[in-house]
């Protein structure tokens, strides 16, 4: 039911209560056991069990564990040791993280009000907030929360801050009155309060609507417990990855363990080569590399002010097609400014950023002025009154200003103060004498000073059309004007603020004789001399548009989603420059959404670049229209509202300073000062990472291939049973250590130049993208190739297996040793510096140190079955195993071939 629209009286009458007494003991009973009780319930979580045993369905985990069991079969107890090692690794990271689970419905809990103050019984009674009903009448006063959906039945200067829940700046006026729009957005209901939100003035008395789960707030808990967190591209794509190898290597055992079956050998002798081969294809370190890479990511995000929570979403970041931003905030500063004055008949813009007191006063042709120059006296005067009449204080405190108060003065008190103006200070002069706080109704305040000479001093502040018909005259320059005859003249400065969305308030004046002292205030705010018009907006951050072109120039669209009206955000989108020639201004209401199907939303959120008047719905719409057409989309939001869509969201990105528990516990990314330029550098630094992780995935499945076609050569090429041309516990070494350290050195390298001027990938987009699978398998065969001519050539020699896998292994590290200068480039090595990160350099000498070490020393003679070679042999694998590299390179420098 829409009890907004009906009169305080109908819906006593519908819920069967009285304002005197309360509901009756016998309903409140049976509502109880009819609604349950009022509060935000949550639905059954996963146990750590339970998460524990889900890693162990990871596609690469189950074929090496499959691996593990046939080693100890055969007697390989080291190598399925070390296979286990991995396995325990890979799935204690992957649980961390998991465990570590959103709370989101604990925080929208943590919201409700545990008390409240209900009439029972004809008495006013404290009782907890879940005990309410239907039907209950409550009180409220400044400084409560809101306990349930409430329709008001009195209030007095009741101001609601409900930005939580609606995604509107300011805190709203209510009133009692009976609304008649059957289509109101939930920010327009006046004559409502909605659960766990906060009062921040006046008093008022409620009659309950809904409590528990069908309160607003439980909607959107509902939403939230309704919508599954997505999977991240990396996720998905490590997931297709896991897939095609594990493929890769079923199909390898199958035409080796055929060949050996053709050639007579018998089956358990084959399980060995199985094995190697296994192991050999699968990237045993790629999923722990992945997760140390994106650690180290993450801290990085953390000193650039982004908080990661899911460190999958650090890669998801650089995938980012769309981003979908709050206003209030993330664009702007959320702090209202004073940034245009009309004084007099004088136009003046206000420069600096925030509350802090200190800006320029520019005249219209941006000529820089000083209010106590006698030329600018009235904007003096203007702004000198201004502070007088204003019941908000400035602070200053550890370094910083804020204001105790309403956001729109503390804007004008921001504004006096830059022009060396204090309340403070200003009473020295002006000593108060009386005030008449705000009213709704007449829609202004007023205040009386005697100033230093005796001299009684009415000050009004309000809406200008409202202090237009209570004046006799204008100030114009040093002259006065009839407010009849010359109202055009306001007319025309309002139109103009009001083009530029810029909240008014206008300052008036008056003496009075002693003998005014005590009339009503209605007979003293009459004869005013109107003086100036404050034009106010919660500008954009100057960062924030410098921050929307790089995305233009990467490709990535930036929609505005906000709570507030259209025409302030319009105003804001114009000055942020969010338009672009691809795509206009376009602006939908979420009425207007409302008549939309999903196909037609679908339709027009590939062009609309604004959405203003929105619900949690609306957004949560609009992430999956977005979805639908194959986006990434990242969704910033601070508020209740914004919880269900941020979980939609691919990526979802919470404010760190004025964000709700809620919202950040949703989100997978909080930035920590709540700017929107922060979160691009993120998205650089996504980008970065995964170019980063598909660098050394070439490197670490270039070696793979090496690894499996050195070993395939053996089985196809030599006559009588076929020799392994690596033993097991090489292959691992290869793929843990001496490819794996590498690797992590390529996770941390630095951003190529054109690292935002690409456009951005698609959520389908493979690994193996831009010729990147060619290259891999060119390589790995090349490198296998020298790999298997280098064994071959010790067991012609009359060399010992040993010694001919020896100078294999060798040959095969230092093979994906060259390799690597050539996979931290998606160009050529020719045209990277091999010097410029010196992390790797220090990765590879310390590979190739180890490595060596396992070749000439006792522990690598006993762990890896190694043998010295001879110096000779060794320069020899040094000089060999530089070739795949260095002129396949050549060949793709010359011919501009990708899939070389």
């Amino acid at each position: 039911m829409k009890w907004g629209h009906q009169t305080a009286e109908s819906v006593i009458n519908a819920l069967k209560s009285t304002v005197e007494t309360g509901l009756a003991e016998q309903l409140v009973t049976e509502r109880q056991q009819k609604f349950g009780t009022n509060e935000i319930r949550q639905s059954q979580s996963t146990s750590a069990i339970k998460i524990l045993l889900s890693q162990f369905r990871n596609p690469l985990l189950i074929i090496l564990a499959i691996g593990a069991l046939l080693s100890i079969y055969t007697g390989h107890h080291l190598d399925a040791m070390v296979i286990g090692v991995i396995i325990l690794i890979n799935a204690t990271i992957t649980f961390t993280q998991e465990y570590n689970a959103q709370k989101s419905i604990d925080a929208l809990r943590q919201m409700s009000s545990p008390i409240c103050t209900a009439k029972r019984q004809g008495q006013w009674q404290t009782l907890p907030a879940k005990e309410l009903v239907p039907g209950d009448i409550i009180k409220l006063k400044t400084g409560d929360i809101t306990p349930a959906d409430c329709r008001l039945i009195e209030t007095h200067r009741l101001e609601v801050d409900e930005s939580a829940l609606t995604g509107e700046s300011d805190s709203v006026a209510k009133h009692i009155q009976p609304i008649s729009d059957q289509n109101i957005p939930l920010a327009d209901q006046l004559n409502q309060l909605f659960m766990s939100t906060s009062i921040t003035q006046g008093n008022g008395i409620a009659i309950v609507t809904e409590t528990g789960m069908q309160t607003e707030v439980g909607k959107i808990a509902s939403l939230m417990q309704a919508t599954e967190n997505q999977l991240t591209p990396l996720q998905k794509r490590i997931g297709s990855l896991s897939k095609l190898l594990i493929w890769i290597a079923l199909m390898i055992v199958t035409v080796i363990i055929s060949i050996g079956l053709m050639k007579g050998l018998a089956f358990i002798n084959l399980i060995d080569s199985g094995i190697s081969l296994a192991v050999a294809a699968i990237p045993e370190g790629l999923l722990t590399v992945v997760t140390i890479v994106l650690t180290l990511g993450a801290k990085q995000l953390v000193s650039e002010s982004a908080l990661i929570k899911q460190l999958a979403s650090v890669e998801t970041l650089g995938s980012t097609t769309v981003i979908c931003s709050d206003k209030t905030g993330t664009l702007t500063q959320n702090k209202m400014q004073v940034v245009e004055i009309w004084a007099a008949g004088m136009e003046y813009q206000l420069e600096g950023i925030g509350y802090e007191p200190v800006g320029h006063f520019k005249t219209s042709q941006m000529e820089i002025v000083s209010p106590h120059h006698p030329s600018h006296f009235y904007l003096k005067q203007m702004l000198t009154y201004s502070a007088l009449c204003s019941e908000t204080e400035l602070i200053h405190r550890d370094g910083k200003h804020s204001f105790q108060g309403l956001p729109t003065e503390g804007a004008i008190l921001v504004a006096a103060a830059k022009a060396d103006l204090h309340k403070q200070e200003l009473h020295q002069n002006y000593q108060p004498i009386a005030s008449f706080p705000f009213d709704p109704k007449r829609k202004m305040m007023s205040v009386i000073v005697k100033d230093h000479e005796g001299h009684y001093l009415l000050i009004a502040k309000g809406a200008p059309d409202i202090l237009l018909k209570h004046s006799e005259a204008i100030d114009y320059q040093n002259s006065r004007l009839d407010p009849l005859s010359d109202a055009e003249m306001i007319e025309r400065v309002l139109e103009n603020f009001g083009s530029k969305s810029l909240r008014t308030l206008a300052v008036a004046y008056r003496y009075l004789e002693p003998s005014e002292l005590d009339l009503p205030h209605d007979q003293l705010e009459s004869s005013l001399i109107f003086t100036g018009i404050h034009g106010i907006i919660d500008p954009p951050r100057p960062e924030a548009i410098a921050a929307i072109q790089e995305c233009h120039s990467a490709g990535i669209r930036v929609i505005m989603i906000t709570g507030d009206h259209a025409i302030t955000a319009k105003a804001i989108a114009k000055q942020i420059n969010l338009s672009t020639p691809n795509h206009p201004l376009e602006i939908i209401t979420g009425a207007e959404m409302d008549t939309l199907s999903d196909d037609d939303l679908e339709r027009h959120v590939a062009t609309v670049n604004v959405f203003a008047r929105v619900t949690p719905e609306h957004k949560l719409r609009i992430v999956k229209a977005l979805q639908a057409q194959n986006h990434v989309v990242a969704m910033t939001g601070d508020g209740v509202n914004d919880a269900p869509a941020l979980r939609k969201a691919d990526i979802g990105i919470a404010m760190g300073l004025v964000g709700t528990d809620v919202a950040k516990e949703s989100a997978d990314l909080i930035l920590l000062d709540d700017n929107f330029a922060t979160l691009v550098k993120a998205v650089r630094e996504g980008r970065r990472i995964y170019d980063n992780i598909r660098k050394f995935i070439r490197q670490d499945l270039t070696t793979n291939v090496g690894e499996v076609s050195a070993i395939l050569f053996a089985f196809v090429l030599m006559s009588g049973e076929p020799l392994l041309t690596l033993a097991p516990l090489m292959i691992l070494w290869v793929n843990l250590i001496s490819d794996g350290l590498p690797s992590l050195a390529l996770g941390v390298d630095n951003a190529e130049r054109d690292l935002m001027q690409r456009r951005p990938r698609t959520r389908t987009e493979s690994f193996f993208s831009d010729q990147l699978g060619p290259r891999i398998i060119l390589r790995g065969l090349a490198m296998g190739g020298v790999t298997y001519w280098m064994f071959t050539l010790a067991l012609s020699q009359g060399q010992s297996l040993e010694y001919a896998q020896t100078l294999a292994f060798i040959t095969l590290i230092f093979g994906q040793l060259f390799h690597v200068f050539d996979a931290r480039t998606f160009s050529t090595l020719y045209r990277r510096n091999p010097l410029s990160n010196s992390i790797l350099l220090l990765a590879v000498f310390g590979s190739g140190s180890l490595s060596l070490i396992m070749v000439y020393f006792p522990i690598g003679h006993t762990i890896l079955g190694t043998v010295p070679l001879a110096f000779s042999d060794l320069a020899l694998a040094f000089a060999i195993s530089s070739t795949p590299t260095l002129v396949l390179s050549a060949f793709k420098e010359l011919f501009k071939l990708k899939w070389i």
